[in-house]
């Protein structure tokens, strides 16, 4: 197969521009939807050269047409829940709404989450993220009690055995009055000591933004980053994004921030969501939305219709130059019946949920390059010359072609060679489901 070769040409490929490293350089190229006609050489594992196609002769190299067909850098999932993953079998959301999947999955990692429970259901999200094409993933693990101790080590140990493969990052997950306790302090001690990120849950209360302040005092204290769940709900008056903005800038915060769902913003007036917004991008803050789980959970009620998406402003947080990613969030648990861990996936409904098209634009750096920077990681999420070939091939041609299709049948290319991209069966979790639902 032609992967194998130290050296070899993918030929004839569609790549986003804005994808590209130096993509100034192709500004020449009068580009449809910003894709750039390519000739990419590969050489030891590593992208050599990158041409417009046609303009560089490989003879006597092996070579691969693909048609026109797209080639994307590997994925970045921003913002997902290994942890809580795959126990839909065994715990299912009764009524499909938020408050009932906070009851279910606190009653099943009550009776269930040891060790061995929660490893393998992580590691089985692992493989079904690495097949699908993801090189980085953050997760949020649930953190109180007993159960921070347990995941961050399970999260520890799979971060070393998946280090050639995943880029793995843990933030832990409380709400935010558990860090003005002494456990909390105890559990910043431990995402310090475990190169996680902190993180916790916002809720409007009347002591929030002291909340707020304790978890930014404790990770300057401990030169930590920080990744808030802001506001997943319909309420006008949760506006903890904006004092969250506001607590980084009265800190002069240098950590990065990351705040995901931020759904109310869509439900405020626009002049209250721009205050906000100026504030976020004067804080330096990264936003991350997660349509597919908010489109699930958002204005459910029984028998009624829903009303809105739940996705947070995307493009005008957008316009207004803040960093904006795209993640997966949940998979197949009570927060999300469905998902597989493919960030295609994620790209292709938060197209259609949030219409970031017309045109694409740069809109393939919200589950790339931009989750990639906001997690520190400079090289990953892009293409360019003396970067690993770490790439997603598809048949597609253009994005209507892409998010037309499932591209079941991508090629993913790690380091140059083409990956094993078979995915792993649910039959391999029936045995500890099973065992779990019979032992309560």
């Amino acid at each position: 197969m032609i992967f194998a070769a130290n050296h070899y040409w993918i030929r004839n490929a569609h790549v986003p521009a804005c994808l590209l490293v130096g993509e100034e350089l192709w500004t020449t190229q009068k580009a449809s939807d910003q894709l750039l006609n390519v000739d990419l050489e590969i050489v030891e594992g590593v992208i050599a050269a990158i041409v417009p196609t046609g303009t560089q002769s490989n003879a006597g190299v092996a070579s691969i047409d693909l048609q026109g067909g797209m080639v994307w850098a590997c994925f970045v999932d921003l913002h997902t829940h290994l942890d809580k993953g795959h126990i839909w079998n065994r715990a299912a959301n009764p009524d499909g709404t938020f408050e009932s999947a906070l009851a279910t999955v606190r009653a099943d990692s009550e009776k269930n989450w040891d060790a061995e429970d929660v490893y393998r259901r992580m590691e089985f999200g692992l493989k079904c993220s690495y097949a699908h094409g993801t090189k980085a993933i953050r997760t949020h693990l649930d953190s109180a009690g007993k159960q921070g101790t347990i995941s961050f080590e399970v999260f520890r140990e799979l971060r070393q055995k998946w280090a050639d493969r995943i880029i793995l990052q843990g933030v832990c997950l409380v709400s935010l009055d558990y860090f003005l306790t002494p456990e909390g302090e105890k559990l910043a001690d431990l995402v310090a000591e475990s190169a996680g990120v902190l993180g916790g849950v916002t809720f409007i209360n009347p002591e929030i933004d002291q909340q707020i302040d304790g978890v930014f005092s404790l990770a300057k204290e401990r030169n930590l980053n920080l990744d808030f769940h802001a506001d997943e709900n319909d309420d006008p008056n949760s506006d903890t994004l904006r004092r969250v903005a506001e607590a980084a800038i009265r800190h002069e915060y240098q950590g990065k921030v990351v705040c995901g769902h931020c759904c109310s913003l869509a439900v405020q007036e626009d002049t209250e969501a721009d205050r906000t917004i100026a504030l976020v991008k004067e804080a330096g803050i990264g936003i991350v939305s997660l349509p597919m789980c908010n489109l699930y959970l958002q204005g459910r009620r029984p028998g009624k219709t829903p009303r809105w998406r739940g996705v947070t402003l995307l493009h005008e947080l957008k316009q207004a130059e803040v960093p904006v990613a795209i993640a997966s969030d949940n998979c197949r648990d009570p927060f999300h019946a469905y998902g597989d861990h493919d960030a295609l996936e994620v790209f292709s409904q938060s197209v259609k949920i949030a219409q970031l098209d017309h045109p694409f634009g740069n809109w393939a750096k919200a589950i790339t390059s931009t989750p990639a920077d906001l997690m520190n990681l400079p090289k990953v999420g892009r293409i360019g010359v003396g970067l690993p070939t770490d790439l997603v091939l598809f048949k597609g041609r253009n994005y209507r072609e892409l998010l037309s299709r499932s591209q079941h049948d991508r090629i993913v290319l790690r380091n140059g060679k083409a990956i094993d991209t078979t995915l792993p069966s649910y039959t391999e979790l029936d045995n500890l489901l099973e065992n779990r639902i019979s032992s309560t």
